[in-house]
């Protein structure tokens, strides 16, 4: 059974960091693209950063460009977001996924996903 379980998400201040973190199990993910997405009350999901297997290649949604990292470890089946500099803004459910091919920034292409981890920033 396939499972992404999301970690690091809290309340954070205006321009405070968070790591958030995604384990996979019951599969190697190793040879597929990864990615991270939020949802906002009242807005749809969006991609905020995905990576390629290799890690080679990286995307980030304008709104993070230069704040947020997106790093993989696949010895440890683990993708992890680095956030910075945060904004009330990005106050979401952020969710993990893995998609079907080896590079991906489309929603439609990721099959498996994590349950989420809110991410409050208060100004």
């Amino acid at each position: 059974q396939v499972q992404l379980v999301e970690s690091g998400g809290g309340l954070v201040q205006a321009g405070g960091s968070l790591r958030l973190s995604c384990a996979a199990s019951g599969r190697t993910f190793s040879r597929y693209g990864m990615g991270w997405f939020r949802q906002a009350p009242g807005k749809e999901r969006e991609v905020v950063a995905a990576i390629s297997w290799t890690g080679g290649s990286t995307y980030y949604a304008d709104s993070v460009k230069g704040r947020f990292t997106i790093s993989r470890d696949n010895a440890k089946n683990t993708v992890y977001l680095q956030m910075n500099s945060l904004k009330p803004e990005d106050t979401a459910d952020y969710y993990c996924a893995v998609s079907t091919t080896v590079w991906s920034t489309g929603i439609s292409t990721y099959a498996y996903w994590g349950q989420g981890t809110q991410v409050t920033v208060s100004s």
